[in-house]
């Protein structure tokens, strides 16, 4: 190695990586617990190694130089090895060997954390921690390594994944009890393009069932006012504000007390699955792979108990 190799670090590979991204010092120290004057100190000693400019002031942000662009592939590299390195030792050390790392997609928090528990029951040495986002929330945990395994609907298709189905996964068109629509025993399909639906963020699970609901029969899709949660959208129906068609899954306490009702629509409910999935190319520890069989056995008579057999559809 020549001399200007030897005085590079990893840490300040590490902090160009985040300077890049962030495209400014003060975002970069703030990412890594820094003081932005460390961050701007590593990588003039960075420049200097190298001999080269790697940052160009552009108002409050920096840009990365030509060099730096070129510079990114091997940073991340020796990032990457390093990575690697240290998830080797812990292995070799058992670290990992109880360990599972759980994320769930929103709709998944309404028996996700029980299956969980019931896995513990079984395997009470494991350390499970669980984590829910949205469907793009998850599936970059997974892409970046920070979950193990995923509870999702529809496997992702932008990364490569093993997916196993362990449950059917019901959506049901929902309204306030009180709603004109709940007099009749049949609705059909055309007969709700002019009733106001309540929606969830473009790509979700829910909004690809509404979506594909009124398309299939060549319909309009009807006014629709979008929302960031289940949660919210429930609130809402419950607030006769309009219709939704959300997880069977997710309404079971509000059908019970009487909050929410179920519409008997043409073609509802429709059928989706519930998926355990984790990268192809992932080499799942004991604990990841204990609980992926147990999700994959013991699931499907857990979710028949937990919702009962009709799985909430009428």
């Amino acid at each position: 190695m020549d001399e200007a190799g030897e005085k590079i670090t990893l840490r300040q590979m590490q902090i160009f990586l985040a300077a890049v991204e962030s495209r400014s010092f003060n975002r970069a120290a703030e990412k890594l617990s820094l003081s932005p004057p460390a961050v701007s100190m590593q990588m003039s000693r960075l420049a200097e190694a190298l001999g080269a400019t790697l940052f160009v002031k552009d108002g409050r942000s920096v840009q990365p130089t030509q060099t730096a662009t070129a510079l990114v592939p091997y940073a991340e590299r020796l990032a990457e090895t390093l990575r690697e390195a240290v998830h080797v030792v812990e292995q070799m050390q058992g670290r990992l060997d109880n360990q599972v790392r759980v994320a769930m997609v929103s709709t998944a928090r309404n028996f996700g954390p029980q299956l969980v528990q019931q896995f513990l029951r079984q395997r009470p040495a494991a350390q499970v921690e669980i984590s829910i986002a949205n469907r793009d929330g998850v599936i970059a945990q997974l892409q970046e390594d920070r979950a193990d395994l995923a509870l999702m609907g529809r496997p992702p298709r932008r990364i490569e994944v093993t997916a196993h189905q362990f449950a059917k996964h019901p959506y049901v068109l929902i309204s306030n009890p009180e709603h004109p629509l709940t007099r009749f025993r049949r609705i059909r399909r055309a007969d709700l393009v002019m009733h106001r639906f309540l929606v969830r963020e473009s790509g979700s699970g829910t909004r690809m069932v509404h979506e594909h609901f009124f398309r299939e029969a060549g319909l309009p899709l009807p006014p629709a006012q979008e929302m960031d949660s289940n949660a919210n959208i429930k609130q809402a129906v419950m607030a006769n504000m309009g219709l939704a068609f959300l997880s069977a899954h997710t309404i079971a306490l509000e059908r019970q007390a009487g909050k929410l009702s179920v519409l008997s629509v043409d073609g509802m409910p429709q059928l989706r699955d519930w998926f355990v999935v984790y990268p192809r190319r992932k080499t799942l520890g004991p604990a990841a792979r204990e609980f992926r069989d147990f999700v994959t056995t013991d699931g499907p008579a857990f979710m028949r108990q937990f919702f009962g057999e009709d799985y909430g559809a009428e």
